[in-house]
């Protein structure tokens, strides 16, 4: 008996399709179940216009829940750090795939790395996360926001137009594009977007054959993480504005004990009204925070961390128009009002509402 195919939606983009490849490969080596992948265009694939004026993240992943929800999909793949804190009535993470490398690349021109770069490098992003640490790392190069896809971003590096890139590594690595990196940021120089390097796999809710199928491909200590990284981006209801980054790890059970989830989160911004680029000169104010816990609560530690953070004057810079955004006041208040339509925190908390954190999500 030939087995039905599974629909899987997935954006249209090189590396969108690429990854929902390997979803559905690793899909069919789990169950023997076929897959055939739907390419679907969102909105935010053909605007131009930025980020902060269109949404934010959500308008990446909105298309694809529609169709699913239609029916004409069993399942769609997205970058984890795409996804809003919250899944829309009706539809489940279903699976959570073995993270891929969750760090930031740099792809410099004639293989520079960034302490190689001259003073005034023009460095291409569109995340005010990766602008705000490279202020950090380099006062003295200007991070420009870019859009488009990994390769037209790379173009611009070849064509002279920008000095450097960033990038993630999980992207280029999908994309076959590993060789142009000419630095790695490790983690604790800068703290990937939540989710970084990680694939959401949703499907409806009460389907449960689908469901059933998309389990034997759930990693569980990926699942842990992202979710007490999510959940401090939900605690700290980081809007458009604010360029946050959190990553967490998962240590194995010993003898002793059980697996513990460590988790680590930065917010960064200038605390007072002021220019809306980082760059050279930018008085900057940041907030660091680790923590650990049980690896059964991930969600609970997320919280805590979310809490600390705000203490200590974090909820400044997420509120500050000048932090990186990139926008004016009353785009970063429109974007926010638009997104907490679909923002409770995904364990039933009561702790409060998020957007999603404005990431880099071309890459």
């Amino acid at each position: 008996m030939t087995l039905q195919r599974l629909r899987l939606g997935s954006r249209r983009s090189p590396m969108a399709i690429a990854q929902s490849g390997d979803v559905a490969r690793l899909i069919t080596e789990r169950t023997g179940r076929p897959v055939e992948i739907v390419g679907i265009t969102s909105f935010g694939d053909v605007s131009k216009a930025a980020l902060t004026q269109i949404g934010g993240t959500g308008v990446f992943v909105s298309n694809l829940r529609e169709s699913l929800l239609r029916g004409e999909v069993d399942l769609a793949v997205h970058s984890l750090k795409d996804l809003p804190t919250a899944s829309p009535e009706g539809i489940t993470l279903a699976a959570v795939p073995e993270r891929d490398d969750p760090r930031d690349a740099l792809v410099g021109r004639d293989g520079a790395k960034l302490a190689d770069l001259p003073r005034g490098a023009r460095i291409g992003t569109g995340s005010p996360r990766r602008a705000a640490q490279i202020a950090l790392l380099r006062a003295d190069v200007t991070c420009v926001a870019i859009r488009g896809n990994a390769n037209t971003r790379l173009a611009k590096v070849r064509d002279g137009e920008l000095d450097a890139v960033v990038l993630a590594c999980a992207g280029l690595a999908r994309i076959g594009l590993t060789e142009l990196v000419t630095q790695v940021f490790e983690t604790e120089d800068m703290v990937p977007a939540p989710g970084q390097g990680a694939l959401a796999v949703e499907c409806r809710m009460g389907d449960a054959e689908v469901t059933g199928l998309l389990a034997t491909i759930d990693h569980p200590a990926t699942r842990i993480a992202v979710t007490a990284e999510r959940s401090l981006l939900a605690g700290l209801e980081a809007g458009c504005s604010a360029p946050v980054g959190g990553y967490a790890t998962v240590s194995a059970a010993t003898p002793a004990g059980r697996p513990k989830v460590r988790l680590a989160g930065v917010v960064l911004g200038m605390p007072h009204p002021g220019g809306v680029d980082v760059s050279a000169g930018s008085e900057m104010m940041v907030v660091r925070e680790h923590g650990e816990a049980d690896a059964t609560n991930p969600a609970g530690l997320g919280r805590e961390l979310a809490r600390q953070m705000l203490a200590s004057g974090a909820g400044r810079l997420i509120a500050a128009p000048g932090s990186a955004a990139r926008s004016s006041a009353a785009e970063s208040s429109a974007a926010k009002g638009s997104a907490a339509k679909d923002s409770a925190v995904t364990d039933g908390s009561t702790a409060g509402t998020a957007t999603t954190n404005r990431e880099d999500v071309h890459d």
